[in-house]
């Protein structure tokens, strides 16, 4: 059974989106313009910009755009909380008002014209509709093979990503009615909608290059990130600092059969090099051991504390 026409909402994180803003308000605009005119939306469909406690001019622009455009909205940070937060922030306070939504980045590198297919997926009953690149040309060698590895690893540790997705993707009000339930403070949005189980749909699209401003995401932020998802969804690394343990027990075990199998044929034992190499690596397993321990310690503190996760300064 087809849905009716719904009342749709574009959430866009912005952290100092001044330079590009005023394109993507324009472009979104005209957007919803057209799908109203096509019968796919509702005429209370609108766009939500959730300003990430920005340092420049971006909010003062949100404002401006309202007054002249009751559906361009804004919801405004008390601080910077980073885009997972405040894509969450942005999906959470209009969850009562909405059928369903998009969130996309404000950099306007997914593409907006396959939203009519997200939309023709929902229809049929999807609960949730992943915008998934068709290739990553457009990046750097580099970044290829590191995402590349990324989602192939996250596979093999057993954590449920979408392939090729980053945060382009249609939810509907159910869906956003069980995300209101996850009260985890290290959050990831990529691992959690799959984890959910609801029906879903894959729509392919061609990225584009950024026209404005800079990518918030330079290497060491997308280091962090994934290490995030790994250990949110996975306690595998805890396993893996179990077998540096005991691999190094095995080497050290190997390594005084090896000096008593010497010492038994009347030889000297080369002492002081052979010993240092011995210390530096069983110290350096133990290090490795205790920083993953410390990660999760780390994950645990921060858990506990049950601290908002962002708090909301103003809403227009």
């Amino acid at each position: 059974m087809e849905r009716s026409i719904p009342c749709l909402a574009l959430v866009i994180p912005c952290y100092n989106e001044e330079a590009g803003l005023p394109h993507v308000m324009g472009t979104l605009d005209g957007l919803l313009v057209s799908l109203k005119r096509d019968g796919l939306l509702r005429d209370d469909s609108f766009v939500l910009y959730v300003d990430d406690g920005s340092r420049d001019g971006t909010w003062r622009m949100i404002e401006e755009r309202n007054l002249h455009n009751p559906h361009s909205r804004g919801l405004k940070l008390a601080g910077n909380v980073g885009h997972q937060n405040a894509l969450l922030a942005g999906m959470l306070e209009i969850r009562d008002e909405v059928d369903c939504l998009i969130s996309m980045d404000a950099d306007l590198q997914d593409d907006i014209h396959v939203i009519p297919v997200m939309l023709e997926r929902y229809a049929e009953g999807c609960e949730i509709v992943y915008g998934v690149r068709k290739d990553r040309r457009s990046d750097t060698l580099f970044k290829r093979c590191t995402a590349g590895f990324f989602y192939g690893l996250m596979k093999q540790i057993g954590v449920r990503v979408v392939p090729q997705h980053a945060d382009y993707r249609l939810v509907s009000r159910i869906v956003l009615e069980a995300l209101a339930q996850y009260g985890e403070t290290n959050l990831f949005l990529r691992g959690i909608f799959p984890s959910m189980g609801f029906s879903s749909a894959v729509v392919a699209y061609e990225r584009k290059e950024r026209q404005h401003g800079k990518s918030k995401y330079p290497l060491r932020r997308m280091l962090a990130f994934a290490w995030q998802g790994i250990t949110s969804f996975s306690g595998l690394p805890l396993r893996l600092a179990g077998l540096c343990s005991l691999s190094a027990l095995l080497l050290a075990l190997l390594l005084s059969l090896l000096s008593l199998l010497t010492w038994a044929r009347g030889e000297t034992v080369s002492g002081w090099a052979s010993l240092m190499i011995a210390v530096l690596f069983l110290g350096s397993v133990q290090l490795f051991c205790i920083t993953l321990i410390g990660e999760y310690l780390a994950k645990i503190y921060a858990e506990v504390k049950r601290r908002p996760r962002y708090i909301v300064e103003k809403k227009r």
